[in-house]
């Protein structure tokens, strides 16, 4: 059953002036949870008194795994992580491999992964702002983000095959350059998602049920935001002014014009405005990657012995071919230094880290992952405590928490 109730001691009446309270299990399946999780509320009516998050429903070893798959092999694992925003994860996973390596990607393989990453950011705040407005009784809201959202799955099928699980990038690069057919299609994007965003936000932003069901709820202050470790469009939301892509640039993110969007109200309708506001920055980031796309190589040479060749330089010269049987066929992989290091980038939902260690194997020793939605979701109680129970798909709509985050 999706929803259970029980008292807290059917057997013991409650003692005198304690009121009586009920245990509600919301979740794990639950449609308005969108993922596995659960959520175990403490009610007194209909106003939560305590809320405990639970976790460990889609438990998958992610960091384990870390460990016993090499650099390239490990990318196919970060597309179920966050899996609204797959290619995002295979940026920032890359991203800290080559921070570990102290090996910098080439000029057109930045942008290109600056092109995807805000493209994905999108995608992302489409469906948690679709969401969150489905939950809320937005049901058309919800159609015009969707429709959007399979716009940019088409780009990413056209780009490397796959529409959802991407595996894109690589160890000092991309998998594939980016093809004329690909820049047309993301122009084709980027004329008409502006208007249907207008018509978004003019169907939800003075929406009276919508502004009435998150104005005011689940407030996260500034200070409760440093304290708690909240990053991305949640701790923008509350008035911290942080983006990696501005105070810590990484793919040449310095090169681009964008504003950090923040709010101050810190409620659930601030986090909403916040990714409105992040979508329209995406899409002028998107257009000065496509329009100053730099030309050459989307890979750094085969002589460094740290990228995959292409076929074409496997068929056809010595060095792609020794390159290739090194790091796949002789199982003498990529020689990473026996270092430790923390990279991060900006993902959609906020600070997504690896934290590396290596043992001069092509296998990390250790694979940490610091996950944007385990940390939110640890708010969740904070913001909740005294709304009342229809308020719970609101927060926790707002938080954008995904399950496989939490399960590492």
């Amino acid at each position: 059953m999706p929803l259970t109730a029980t008292t807290t001691d059917l057997a013991a009446p409650p003692a005198e002036g304690q009121d009586y309270l009920w245990t509600l299990n919301f979740g794990p399946q639950h449609p308005a949870t969108h993922t596995t999780l659960r959520i175990v509320l403490k009610l007194d009516g209909e106003r939560v008194v305590d809320a405990i998050p639970d976790i460990g429903y889609l438990h998958s070893g992610f960091e384990k795994i870390g460990e016993t798959l090499d650099y390239n092999q490990y990318v196919a694992v970060t597309d179920r992580m966050n899996y609204l925003s797959p290619i995002a994860n295979n940026v920032a996973w890359h991203h800290a491999v080559e921070t570990l390596l102290d090996v910098a990607p080439t000029k057109r393989c930045q942008y290109i992964r600056v092109l995807v990453s805000e493209l994905a950011r999108i995608s992302d705040h489409l469906v948690c702002v679709g969401a969150m407005g489905l939950d809320t009784g937005a049901f058309t809201f919800f159609l015009y983000a969707f429709h959007q959202r399979e716009q940019i799955y088409n780009i990413f099928e056209t780009l490397c095959g796959a529409r959802f699980t991407n595996s894109y990038t690589r160890v000092g690069g991309v998998a594939h350059d980016i093809t004329p057919q690909v820049i047309e299609q993301i122009r084709d994007f980027i004329r008409g998602f502006p208007e249907t965003l207008q018509d978004m936000e003019r169907l939800l932003n003075r929406n009276r049920i919508f502004v009435d069901r998150t104005k005011d709820v689940g407030v996260l202050t500034r200070e409760q935001a440093n304290s708690w470790g909240a990053t991305g469009p949640i701790a923008r939301a509350a008035g911290v002014p942080r983006d990696l892509r501005r105070d810590e640039p990484y793919s040449s993110y310095e090169d681009f014009d964008f504003q950090v969007c923040c709010a101050k109200a810190g409620d659930c309708f601030a986090r909403y405005y916040v990714r409105m506001a992040e979508m329209w920055e995406s899409l002028n980031i998107v257009e000065q990657a496509i329009e100053n796309l730099p030309s050459g190589p989307v890979n750094i040479g085969v002589d460094e012995r740290t990228t995959l060749p292409t076929k074409q330089q496997v068929y056809n010269t010595i060095e792609g071919a020794i390159t290739h049987f090194e790091l796949v066929m002789a199982n003498r992989g990529i020689e990473v230094p026996r270092e430790e290091s923390y990279a991060a980038t900006e993902a959609p939902n906020g600070e997504l880290g690896f934290y590396l260690v290596g043992d001069g194997s092509d296998v990390a020793y250790r694979a940490r992952c610091r996950p944007p939605s385990f940390v939110h979701f640890s708010l969740f109680p904070e913001l909740i405590r005294g709304h009342t129970l229809s308020d719970v798909v609101a927060v926790l709509g707002s938080l954008n928490i995904i399950a496989a985050e939490l399960d590492r």
